[in-house]
Parts: C-alpha cells; sequence; structure tokens
C-alpha cells in the first residue's frame, strides 16, 4: 500500500511537473503565468533528487555511514567539527550562492524566458548538483582536500599545478564582474550608496558584539543587526532627499571603483571576525528570506511573464545586452544556478571538514545546488515580469539600443524615455537607463512583486516602490560584497600558497608583510578588469561577462575531470557517464564560446575584431580599449589552453588506468568505523 502510494505521489509530481513545462514551452504568444515556471523548476528539483540523487548516493559513490568522516577522525574545534546537516546546508549554501545565480539569469532574459529556465532547471538536476555532490564526496574520502590537491594526486603533479594556477585567474575575473554590477547599480544613486554604506559599521558592530562586547549572544547582535539594517535602508531615503546630503553620497562609476577597491583591500586583511563573519551571517539570513518571501509573493499575486519564450536576438545573435546567439552563450550567462566551477572550490574546502556522517553529503551537495537553482529561477521569474522595453532599455547603452532598435521595434519591445523618467521617480532614483549588470533590473522586478502584495494586503502597491528597490539593490549588494572579501581572501591565501613554493616565508598566511603585498596583487588584478568594465562603452558587462562566465564553465571542467578519474580509478567506469555527460557539454559550449570571443569577424562579439575597428579611431580612449581587448583575448585563450592541458592529461590517465597499462591506484584515506551510535 505504502509502495502504491509512492508510485501515486511521485507520478503525479511528475506529471505536474510535464505539464508546467508543456504550458511554457507550447505557449504562442497567450500570455503566460509566472507560478507555472515555479511549477516546473520545483518538481523538477523534487522527482531529482528524490530519485537521481538517491542513485549516485547508493550505486555511485557507496555512502557509508559505518565510515568516520574527516570531522570525526580529526575533530580539533576550529576547522574538522562534526556539524549538524542542516546547519551545514545552510552554511554551504551561503558560501556557494553569491550573485552570480541572481544576475546571470537576468541577463540572459534577453532570449526570453525559455531558454534559460530550461538551463537552469535540466542544468542542475543531470550536472551542476552532480558536479557538487562528485567533488564533495571525494574531497570527504581525502581527509577535506582541495582541487588542486586532488587534481595532483589523482592525475598527476602537473595538472595539480594547472588547476590552481586556473583557479586563481578565475577569481580574479570573477571579482571583478561582481565588483561591475555593484558600481552599475550605485552610480549616481545616494540612497543605495548611503544604505550599502551603513552594512560596513553595522556589521563591525555586529562582530564586537559577540566576539568582545557580549560573547555567544548571537540572538541579540542578530536583533539588533536586523533593526539597524531596516533603518539604514529608510534613512537612505531622508538622505536622498537632503539638497545638503545627497551629493556627498551621489558618485560616478569611476570613483566607485576607487571605493571598492580600497573596500576590497582592507577587508581582506582585517581579522575575520571584525567584518567577513558578521557580514556572512547578515547577509545569509537576508537572501534566505527574501528568496522564500519572493516565492510566495509570486503564487499570492501570479504575475504574468512579460517576456516571450524566445526573443529574436536567440537566433540573430545582435542582442543589445550582449552579443552571441543562444548557442552556446546563454549556457555561460547562465553559470551559477545551472552549474558552476567555484563550487568546486567551496565542496573541496570547509565543508567536507565538518560532514558528521557521509549520507549527509547527498543532502548537502545535491540539494545546496538545487536550492542555488531556485534562486536562479526567482530572478528569472523577476527579470521576466518586467515590460520588455524597460529591461532593454535599463540593461543597455544608448548606442547598443539605437543599433537594435528596428529588431527591438518589430518585436513590439518598445519604450518611451517618459515612461523611464516616471519608472526611475518610483524608483527613487535620478535615471534607470543603461544601468547594464542585472542588478538593478532585478531590483525593478521585485520591487514591483512585492509592492503589488503591499497592495493586495491593503496598502497603495506604488507607495512603497522605492523603498523596495532600494531593498532589493541592498540585498543584492550584500551578498556581492560577501564574495568580494571572501574571495580577496581566498585569492590571497592561493597566492600565498603558489608564491611560498618559491619563497617559503611569503607562504606563511600570518606574516604580515606578505598578508599585505598578497592582497594588493589580487585587489590590483581584479580591480584593473572592473576599471576596464566600467570605462567600456559597451558598459562592461559585454565583455566580461561572457569571460567570467567561460572561465566559471572551464573550471567546472577541471572538477568533472577529477571526478570522473576518481570513479574509474575506484573501478565504477560504468558509472563515469554520470560525470562524462556533463563535461562533455561543457567542454564543447565553453570551447565555443571561447573561439567565438576571440576570432569572431563581429567586432561586437570577437575581442580581436573589436580591436581590429579601432584601428584609426580619433576616439582618445581607443589605445587603452585596444590594449584591453588584446588583454582579454590572452586571457581566454590561457583558460582554454590550461584546461585543454588538463583534458589530454585526464583522458591519458584514463586510458593507461581502463587498458591496465597503470594500476589504479586510488588515494583515499583507510576506512576507520565511526564511533557514533545510530540515530546520533
Amino acid at each position: 500500500m505504502n509502495r502504491l502510494l509512492a508510485v501515486l505521489v511521485w507520478g503525479g509530481i511528475s506529471a505536474l511537473g510535464a505539464a508546467a513545462f508543456g504550458v511554457l514551452a507550447l505557449s504562442r504568444g497567450e500570455t503566460v503565468n509566472a507560478a507555472w515556471l515555479l511549477t516546473a523548476a520545483l518538481c523538477s528539483y523534487a522527482v531529482g533528487y528524490r530519485f537521481y540523487s538517491r542513485f549516485l548516493a547508493a550505486r555511485v559513490f557507496g555512502l557509508d555511514d559505518r565510515r568516520a568522516t574527516p570531522a570525526e577522525r580529526h575533530n580539533n574545534g576550529r576547522d574538522f567539527v562534526p556539524t549538524n546537516k542542516w546547519v551545514l546546508y545552510g552554511h554551504h549554501f551561503a558560501a556557494i550562492a553569491g550573485a552570480g545565480p541572481l544576475v546571470g539569469p537576468v541577463l540572459a532574459a534577453q532570449f526570453g524566458f525559455l531558454p534559460g529556465t530550461l538551463w537552469l532547471v535540466i542544468g542542475v538536476v543531470l550536472g551542476g548538483a552532480v558536479q557538487d555532490f562528485t567533488i564533495l564526496f571525494c574531497s570527504l574520502r581525502r581527509d577535506g582536500k582541495s582541487l588542486g590537491q586532488m587534481a595532483k594526486e589523482e592525475v598527476n603533479p602537473a595538472a595539480g599545478a594547472t588547476a590552481m594556477l586556473a583557479v586563481l585567474f578565475i577569481m580574479i575575473i570573477l571579482l571583478a564582474v561582481l565588483a561591475l554590477i555593484v558600481v552599475n547599480a550605485l552610480r549616481a544613486s545616494p540612497w543605495g550608496l548611503f544604505t550599502l554604506a551603513c552594512t560596513v559599521p553595522i556589521a563591525l558592530l555586529m562582530g564586537w558584539w559577540m566576539k568582545r562586547w557580549r560573547p555567544g549572544k548571537v540572538g541579540e547582535a542578530s536583533a539588533a543587526g536586523a533593526v539597524l539594517l531596516l533603518g539604514a535602508l529608510v534613512a537612505g531615503g531622508w538622505v536622498a532627499g537632503q539638497p545638503q546630503l545627497a551629493p556627498l553620497f551621489t558618485h560616478s562609476a569611476t570613483a566607485l571603483t576607487w571605493m571598492m577597491v580600497a573596500y576590497g583591500f582592507i577587508a581582506s586583511v582585517l581579522p575575520v571576525w571584525m567584518l567577513l563573519c558578521p557580514r556572512d551571517y547578515l547577509s545569509t539570513f537576508l537572501k534566505i528570506t527574501t528568496i522564500l518571501v519572493l516565492a510566495v509573493a509570486i503564487l499570492v499575486i501570479l504575475p504574468p511573464l512579460r517576456m516571450p519564450a524566445l526573443t529574436p536576438f536567440a537566433t540573430l545573435g545582435e542582442g543589445p545586452v550582449f552579443a552571441g546567439k543562444l548557442f552556446p552563450f546563454a549556457f555561460i550567462t547562465i553559470a551559477c544556478g545551472a552549474i558552476s566551477g567555484f563550487h568546486a572550490l567551496v565542496a573541496s574546502g570547509t565543508t567536507p571538514k565538518m560532514i558528521a556522517r557521509e549520507s549527509d553529503a547527498r543532502m548537502i551537495g545535491y540539494g545546496g545546488m538545487l536550492m542555488e537553482s531556485f534562486v536562479g529561477v526567482m530572478a528569472m521569474i523577476a527579470a521576466c515580469t518586467l515590460d520588455p522595453g524597460v529591461y532593454f532599455a535599463m540593461n543597455t547603452t544608448p548606442a547598443a539600443l539605437a543599433q537594435a532598435a528596428q529588431t527591438l521595434g518589430q518585436a513590439g519591445f518598445v519604450v518611451t524615455p517618459e515612461t523611464m523618467q516616471a519608472l526611475a521617480a518610483r524608483m527613487g532614483e535620478a535615471t534607470l537607463v543603461a544601468r547594464s549588470g542585472g542588478a538593478p533590473s532585478l531590483a525593478v522586478g521585485m520591487a514591483q512583486i512585492f509592492a503589488s502584495v503591499t497592495g493586495v494586503l491593503g496598502g497603495g502597491s506604488r507607495t512603497f516602490d522605492a523603498l523596495w528597490y532600494h531593498f532589493a539593490i541592498m540585498f543584492e549588494a550584500l551578498f556581492i560584497l560577501t564574495t568580494i572579501d571572501t574571495g580577496t581572501r581566498v585569492g590571497r591565501f592561493m597566492l600565498q600558497e603558489l608564491v611560498g613554493h618559491v619563497w617559503p616565508r611569503f607562504g606563511e598566511t600570518s606574516w604580515y608583510p606578505s598578508v599585505i603585498a598578497s592582497s594588493a596583487a589580487v585587489v590590483a588584478g581584479w580591480g584593473y578588469f572592473l576599471y576596464q568594465g566600467v570605462v567600456d562603452p559597451l558598459g562592461g558587462i559585454n565583455s566580461l561577462w561572457p569571460l567570467f562566465g567561460i572561465a566559471n564553465q572551464l573550471l567546472a571542467a577541471v572538477a568533472l575531470c577529477v571526478g570522473t578519474t576518481i570513479l574509474i580509478k575506484m573501478g565504477r567506469q560504468r558509472f563515469a557517464w554520470v560525470t562524462l555527460a556533463p563535461l562533455a557539454w561543457l567542454v564543447a559550449v565553453t570551447m565555443t564560446a571561447g573561439w567565438q570571443k576571440v576570432f569572431s569577424a563581429d567586432p561586437r562579439l570577437g575581442f580581436l575584431a573589436h580591436a581590429a575597428s579601432l584601428a584609426g579611431s580619433t576616439d582618445p580612449h581607443a589605445g587603452r580599449l585596444v590594449f584591453n581587448d588584446r588583454l582579454n583575448t590572452f586571457v581566454a585563450l590561457l583558460f582554454m589552453a590550461v584546461v585543454a592541458v588538463l583534458i589530454a592529461t585526464s583522458l591519458r590517465e584514463w586510458w593507461l588506468v581502463l587498458s591496465r597499462r597503470k594500476a589504479a591506484m586510488v588515494h583515499e584515506t583507510p576506512f576507520v568505523e565511526t564511533g557514533y551510535a545510530t540515530g546520533d
């Protein structure tokens, strides 16, 4: 009877999800409710977790609760700490869920709501969650070793060094892109800048409260932080309306760039308890609450998707937000949320050192990635509920918008200057035109959804538009800043480790001259690319976000290569398809995108073509733009070459092991039986 009930329940969930996808895919000009998109995603996540993750855990990995985990065997109360799976799930999700799942889907909405939604859902079930789960399992069986260390041991030392270099370069591009999103959201926005600036002293106060004044009183500090955060949000509106104060928080993109660089350097050298930990805690609480409330709001007001399933830019490749056709650029624009190589750094970092039982890895690794995909779906819904004309006006420079005017007009995506001025006034901004990066358009979408709920509850739907808009900006920027200061610190550790092989003293993470020098080098690296994006006539996102997507997806290919190697050496080669399938797709997509970004003859797409188009230009910045194009070319080719070498090395290792020309030596830690009783 129980089996029959389970079949009926899961059959019903599967049928509901299929029906939702059918509605989304078969709509031809009809208005589609956002609830169908949400239903399709949730049903797919449920089926994927119930069946596919269970297959991976039992058949492919053979998770064994009788085996003591590194957290149990090396419990030292610092790095190795057995942690409740629900607490660790929240920690892991906070670590992997930065701005990527918020911004990527918004940018990819240029192609319509259907391609991005399919990639977010199918990509995560078969690719992203598999990668996270695989690397977490592999590191769990190896005392929490990093991705680079596992590549060194399981493939060869050259592969390990290559992986470490790739990770460092990718971190620099990632941080530059995230900082650019914050700059574009805050330029000429005194309300937004004041509110975000207030979060720094609030985080410092919380850190001092929990560390010095009231140790262990997390609840008190949390309550105080939440109240102060809301107070800063309301006060920002007041400051923006004061003629004497507003100019103090109204700055150009260039000025904000230097502020971001200074912040990144200071935050990376401060003790973690002063700023990093309290900011992480504050932003995690805010993000989870906001996403859940947004999902409920969508089900309450049932907003229509105004963006069509497919736009003309899906096939033309001349989108005003960024150039390139649906294949391959939709699959690198949405990186985090579908599959992200950055997650492999977290899954082989702190998380495996805190798992109490091997079976917990299923919920944390696979389930944590499903939650990030859910965030991406929420972002897609918020973007696609905007009027398409407003969406393109916000995410496009005036020049690019003019070039695409004919196509936009034929598709009916037209918006007047008066409409944009009225929208900016409602949101408490001077202008919302050309606010590329995805963050402002996502904030407008969220604000309109939240304001509609306020209207349903009895308040004027437009009364709180500006407040909700700046709440959404703060919500996005908080997480981006968290990633920036954390990423800069991680980059500093990686640089110290690399240089430490040549100069051992530099590798001492507590040696202050090394801390200063390595932090400055990392900040200078991403600060340069940030400045390049700020002064880019195309808005920066056109070149930097695809470069980030290429780098991030190639890092995922590195992780899947390592995971496949370990599965083959474990004697699980008949299951190697679970990692080989997403690996093959990523290599095809990302190498194609990288090749087009470098060698395409379209100046809006290819770096070299754009540099050639500036020959003889009277633009005073032409020389620097040409240099930037050539630098982007070098970076993209470097990433592609590094991953190509690692793939070739891995293929050779697989062939040697499978042909029995080399013994399959697995570097797992020996089995030690757990001391926990059943049910602990």
